[in-house]
Parts: structure tokens; C-alpha cells; sequence
């Protein structure tokens, strides 16, 4: 199937092309029709299975036939619940908007930054991408209205829960138009996104993409036991005796990736965090230090981590294990990619061994666990 044959027009074809996207993904294929013909929608699919173009493409369609509104009305609002999420979303309704018939403007909206920007740059915004927080911040400034929106699309409906956004949730609702279309994405679909699905009225047409199951063929799994008190010099030995260019390393709270982080400094290995206690703005600049400029190691939570897309990604490290097995299959997946082989390495110490073991198993497969205790790390 081609993006020609989902009835998209020439202007948004033109910039399907320019993004290189080559055929529609299996969410594009079923969704976007439905969002084009007005339908309420609810996606059930994983992050990285191409939905959020799902979305724009059909949105940017409809607008830019419409009249321009100058005003403070909001024409389509994107709930998300993350920053990250929301800048993301952001930049891909922006290189779909090159081609168009006309000029639509779009904002990211997100607390941990200043509101008075925000504010001010609301005027004459049609497609608003916000989370829920900071959303009920600017309209009890009067920044915006919500009143009048034609399209609702909230995005990973079911970590807005998982967040604790259900209040503020419910507060936006009763701010929306009961006559709109909505469209929502959920990665499952538990109690939580079914109530959602019933406090907006909607019965919509329910489209599921089965999970893709991570290529893990392609990945080298390495499991080390260390001591605790040996934990971060064996990192720092394995980084460099292994001459690990560039590594992803996963740990569990924003404090061991800070302290991580000031450890691998102290040895001259150049690394950044990013996690959700940092400024957007901090986030931004190191995630850019790591893909471009040369920092060695990114050290990041799952929350924030899951957000991000690097590009040929050679090494994964666990420093400290997920709560969930899925969790961990999500964090190797970020390496071995497009055929490439990669390498996921996982640090343990006596009090994880048995969570490993859980993980190994629903993994099926099994990852021979390497002793560490001959390894003279004076120095490291």
C-alpha cells in the first residue's frame, strides 16, 4: 500500500517524500482513512509503531483547507503526557507543514519552563500539543480556550494515568466541546483508557497493532556479577578496556544518573543525563552533546528514555535492572537495529541475581552470567 492510497493529497505526499518515508506502517494504513472521513478513533499500538504521523498527516490534511483563525481559539489539541512527547509531536507536525496550502501553527506547551513565552506565542495557535498540567495553567491565565476544539488526540492515553493525570484530565474535559473528534492512542488497553473512552461519549472504531516483538537475535546479551562496592569502577574498566565509543546506560531514579553521571567525570569519561528533574532546556542541550558532539555516554531513566530516537546505537549497559522484564526488552531494543548488530550489557550485583532470572525467563533466553573477581580494577 502506498501513502497516495489513504487519500492523502499532493501537499502532504510532497512531504512524505521529502521525510524519506517509504511505505505507510500498519497504523498509518488503518488510521489515517478513518481519521480522514471524521471517525472517532482509539489506536492500540506500541511506541515506534509510526503513529504519531498517523495523525498529523490526516489533521494537517483537513486544516489546511480551512479559513485561517487569528485568535486565542484552539482548533486541534494534542494531550500528551510527557515533555519530551510533546516536543517530538511538535517537530513532526512542523516538517509536515512545509508543502501545505497554507501556513498552520503549532506549539508544544509543557511545564518545567517559563509560562510568560507560552502566553505570549498562544495567539493565532490551531494545533496545540500540551500536557495536561501546564495546559490548566494557561487557561486559567486566559491564554487559550479550549471551548471550540474540532479534533482531541491524546497520545499514550494509558501513562496518563500511570502518571496521575486523572484529575486533570477530567478537569479538561468538561472544558471540550462535546462535539468534536477524538482520537486516542494507548500502547494497552486497560480500565483506566476504557473509562476515558466512556467519559468522552465516543464509540469509536477500535483499531490494535500487535506488539512487534523485539529482534534480539541481532543483540549480544553480556551479564556481569560484581561486588557493590565494585559496581562503578567495573563500569568504568568495561568502558575503557572495551573501548566503548558510545553507550545508552540505564539506571532506575534521577539520582543515580546524576551521581553516574559525576563518577564517570571524575574519570574522564565525558557523559550527560537526562531525566525528568533536569530542565527541558538541559535535556535538549544533552541529548544533543551525546548524538553530535562527542559526549561518550548517556546515562537515562526508562521514562525519559523511551522517549528518545538515536541512530545506530552500538552498546546498551544496564546499570541497574528495570522494574519489569518488558522494560528491559525495550531498553536492549535500542541497540541492534535495521540489521546492525548491537551489544546489551547488564551489571548485577547478589540482590538483583533473582530479578535477572525473572527477566531471563520471560526473555527466553538465556544470558550466561560472567564472574568478575580476577579483574584487578585499581585505578578505575
Amino acid at each position: 500500500m502506498s501513502f497516495e492510497s489513504l487519500g492523502l493529497s499532493h501537499n502532504i505526499i510532497r512531504s512524505v517524500n521529502k521525510l524519506g518515508y517509504l511505505k505507510p506502517f500498519p497504523i498509518q494504513e488503518q488510521a489515517v482513512p478513518v481519521i480522514l472521513q471524521g471517525k472517532d478513533l482509539m489506536g492500540i499500538a506500541q511506541t515506534g509503531s509510526g503513529k504519531t504521523a498517523c495523525f498529523v498527516m490526516p489533521i494537517l490534511e483537513k486544516l489546511q483547507n480551512s479559513e485561517v483563525k487569528k485568535d486565542r481559539n484552539v482548533q486541534v489539541l494534542i494531550l500528551v503526557p510527557t515533555r519530551e512527547l510533546a516536543i517530538q509531536i511538535d517537530e513532526v507536525f512542523r516538517a509536515f507543514t512545509e508543502n501545505l496550502k497554507r501556513e498552520i501553527r503549532t506549539m508544544a506547551v509543557y511545564g518545567g519552563v517559563s509560562i510568560n513565552p507560552q502566553m505570549k506565542g498562544m495567539f493565532g495557535v490551531e494545533i496545540l500539543i500540551a500536557t495536561p498540567g501546564r495546559l490548566l495553567d494557561l487557561i486559567d491565565h486566559n491564554a487559550l480556550s479550549i471551548s471550540g476544539i474540532q479534533h482531541l488526540v491524546i497520545d499514550e492515553a494509558d501513562k496518563m494515568f500511570q502518571l496521575g493525570f486523572g484529575e486533570e484530565m477530567n478537569k479538561l474535559f468538561a472544558l471540550m466541546p462535546v462535539a468534536k473528534q477524538t482520537t486516542l492512542f494507548s500502547a494497552t488497553l486497560n480500565d483506566k483508557v476504557s473509562e476515558m473512552k466512556e467519559r468522552l461519549s465516543i464509540n469509536p472504531v477500535i483499531i490494535e497493532i500487535k506488539k512487534e516483538e523485539v529482534d534480539i537475535d541481532n543483540i549480544e546479551q553480556l551479564a556481569y556479577h560484581v561486588s557493590p562496592e565494585n559496581k562503578g569502577p567495573f563500569l568504568r574498566y568495561l568502558i575503557k578496556e572495551k573501548k566503548v565509543e558510545k553507550a545508552l546506560i540505564f539506571v532506575s531514579s534521577t539520582r543515580s544518573a546524576d551521581n553516574l553521571v559525576e563518577k564517570l567525570k571524575k574519570n574522564k569519561i565525558k557523559a550527560v543525563a537526562i531525566h525528568s528533574q533536569k530542565s527541558q532546556g538541559a535535556r535538549r542541550n544533552n541529548l544533543e552533546e551525546f548524538k553530535v558532539n562527542g559526549a561518550q555516554i548517556l546515562v537515562a531513566t526508562d521514562l525519559i528514555g523511551r522517549g528518545i530516537h538515536i541512530e545506530s546505537l552500538p552498546c546498551v549497559i544496564n546499570y541497574e535492572l528495570p522494574r519489569s522484564p518488558l522494560d528491559y526488552i525495550h531498553r536492549i531494543g535500542r541497540t541492534g537495529r535495521a540489521g546492525e548488530k548491537g551489544t546489551a550489557i547488564t551489571i548485577l550485583t547478589d540482590d538483583e541475581l533473582q530479578h535477572f532470572r525473572v527477566i531471563q525467563k520471560k526473555m527466553g533466553r538465556k544470558v550466561t552470567l560472567q564472574r568478575t573477581e580476577g579483574i584487578d580494577l585499581h585505578g578505575y
